[in-house]
């Protein structure tokens, strides 16, 4: 079991971190692209159409790709205060509970973002050569994603025995579930 989990727990990291650079490449693109916007409007008198939507596509992504990343680094927003004052059984209750409500969040994202993106497919994005659909694609990705790393965190509370930190394991000041 050990093994499988240390599969996965390898495969997923890989796939953390091609998100994470991604988001970060976005985020630098999206960047370049505002930039361009704002030089073609004001220095050449001719703004490029094509810059706002492909600006806020990108937004989407890197957006949902970091909050991804956040989930499974556990830098995501936590009212950890009950957390670390509650006794250990009640903590691996409290963070079981956190875990399936986030899958169930990141399940129903991907649902209903592939579904959207399903409808719109058909409308042509304007200012942009692809399908409106485009624009639903970065929230079923993030949110599959989002249930893929609160299910690894689920797994190792619940049938690895492990410990989940609290906060991220680079940390200094790492506090566990285990005693």
């Amino acid at each position: 079991m050990r093994a499988q989990l240390a599969a996965l727990s390898h495969i997923l990291s890989i796939v953390n971190r091609v998100a994470l650079w991604l988001s970060g490449a976005g985020l630098v693109l999206m960047t370049i692209f505002i930039g361009w916007q704002v030089f073609g409007r004001y220095v050449l008198n001719q703004s490029p159409s094509w810059t706002e939507p492909a600006s806020l596509l990108l937004m989407s992504w890197f957006i949902l790709l970091g909050s991804a990343v956040g989930v499974r680094e556990a830098n995501h927003l936590g009212f950890e205060s009950a957390l670390h004052h509650a006794p250990p059984f009640l903590r691996q209750a409290m963070l079981i509970t956190t875990e399936v409500l986030v899958a169930g969040f990141g399940l129903a994202m991907t649902w209903y973002g592939a579904e959207l993106a399903m409808e719109t497919w058909s409308a042509a994005m304007p200012g942009l050569p692809i399908p409106q659909g485009m624009d639903y694609v970065p929230l079923a990705v993030g949110g599959l994603l989002i249930a893929l790393f609160s299910l690894e965190k689920l797994v190792r509370l619940l049938l690895a025995g492990e410990s989940v930190p609290l906060v991220r394991i680079d940390e200094p000041h790492l506090v566990v579930v285990k005693e």
